[in-house]
């Protein structure tokens, strides 16, 4: 049988980052973190029922950015903006820490 474009080639295995398959494991670590945290922020979009004016005057950016965090943009924002993001929001961001 020949391999045509529309197969499956690779599967993440459940609990496991894609980014743990297509980067490097430092690299990985951070987009996941930023990833979890960019989520967070859509989620709050999404469910704090305030405008997109407001949303960006609570957290300080312009309203092109917020909807650059509605679509998921990782790559716009660096992992200290999230943070910073995060905690504006009220979302009080933590990091956890284990042993591999």
């Amino acid at each position: 049988m020949n391999t045509t474009e529309h197969e499956i080639q690779h599967v993440t295995p459940i609990g496991r980052s894609v980014f743990e398959d297509l980067f490097p494991p430092d690299e990985a670590a951070e987009l996941e973190i930023r990833a979890v945290l960019l989520t967070g922020l859509s989620h709050w979009l999404q469910h704090s029922g305030i405008k997109e004016e407001t949303a960006a005057q609570v957290l300080g950016i312009n309203q092109a950015h917020i909807a650059e965090i509605k679509r998921g943009e990782i790559n716009r924002f660096t992992l200290d903006e999230l943070v910073r993001l995060a905690s504006r929001a009220g979302l009080h961001p933590r990091l956890q820490l284990k042993a591999a």
